[in-house]
């Protein structure tokens, strides 16, 4: 069956359809045990799961969804628990040779706590969106602040600091990995292929809509954790508000003005093609991307008023679907 005995998979979808066979395919034989959690599926997603014989957790429909959630719910239905747990969405599939390397990273380094790897879109050119996220997936190796959700974590420590927060509800990855690294443990980035993922983002309503779920997680993760996301936030904030303001103050009472918030945003859009070409990205693709990772400051802006109006409604944080 394997050759990992204490490792086990821990599978989070909603309404995933044939990419969720393909991520219980890619598990099959390769974990003893998988287990499947499911966030209301109306797709079959629960027959798909039974069929691959993965154990089978279905969310209580009248609590909130997140994906933390998901996640410590599919770890708490490990009995006995492993040593490490592998997670990973189900919109993925575990690339060959990942396990094993992820399994001799954290034996071989005891005071790991998470490790990751390169996780690559199987269809980045089918949309300007699939290769923006392509591209941002690959980042250097080594002792990270954080990662995805597609991560494999020593269970020790999934305990020790509590698991994920359920009622984060987007960079609900960061924040565990912030816990994880105040609690004193590495969180690492292996050279290593790990899993490739079906975006599926073909549209820009979707883009903006992810978008969106960012700011708001960058808002929530900010709150639980002042420095982290800070220069980030304020990024948003100046590019995104204190600049159109300007702009809007310019064309009453200093139309020279305007040319010079222009000039910042041209200034910043091309200093993200010259990072994005040094990184390795080619420069055609870098002119694209540069356009969407300048305007996404104005969605990010509405994730993160999102936030703070919830908060000061004392609303449910509710999850931002994307498709």
């Amino acid at each position: 069956m394997t050759d990992l005995p204490d490792i086990a998979a821990v599978v989070i979808g909603r309404n995933e359809g044939a990419r969720l066979v393909a991520s219980l395919a890619s598990l099959k034989g390769a974990v003893p045990r998988i287990v499947y959690v499911d966030s209301g599926s109306t797709d079959g997603s629960l027959q798909a799961a039974r069929d691959a014989g993965a154990q089978i957790v279905a969310l209580d429909l009248s609590i909130p969804f997140t994906a933390a959630r998901a996640r410590n719910a599919g770890f708490a239905a490990l009995d006995p628990v492993p040593d490490f747990v592998q997670f990973i969405d189900g919109d993925c599939m575990i690339e060959p040779g990942w396990l094993a390397a992820g399994v001799a990273a954290l034996v071989e380094n005891e005071n790991m706590g998470i490790v990751t790897g390169w996780r690559s879109e199987i269809y980045p050119d089918a949309s300007v969106y699939n290769g923006l996220v392509d591209f941002e997936w690959h980042r250097p190796p080594g002792d990270i602040e954080a990662c995805g959700g597609d991560m494999m974590v020593r269970a020790s420590v999934f305990q020790r600091v509590g698991g994920f927060n359920p009622h984060v509800i987007a960079a609900e990855d960061d924040e565990f990995c912030t816990r994880v690294r105040k609690a004193g443990w590495r969180v690492h980035r292996l050279p290593e292929r790990m899993t490739l993922h079906d975006a599926e983002m073909l549209r820009f309503g979707q883009w903006w809509q992810r978008a969106v779920r960012t700011g708001h997680g960058f808002a929530q993760v900010g709150a639980l954790h002042p420095g982290y996301f800070k220069r980030t936030r304020q990024r948003v904030w100046f590019y995104a508000a204190v600049l159109p303001v300007i702009a809007v103050l310019a064309l009453i009472w200093l139309p020279w003005l305007l040319l010079a918030v222009l000039g910042v945003y041209l200034v910043s859009y091309a200093r993200t093609v010259q990072g994005l070409v040094a990184a390795g990205l080619a420069r055609h693709k870098a002119l694209h991307q540069s356009v969407l990772l300048s305007i996404s400051k104005f969605p990010n802006l509405i994730g993160l008023m999102t936030y703070h109006w919830r908060v000061m409604r004392k609303s449910d944080m509710a999850i931002i679907e994307y498709k």
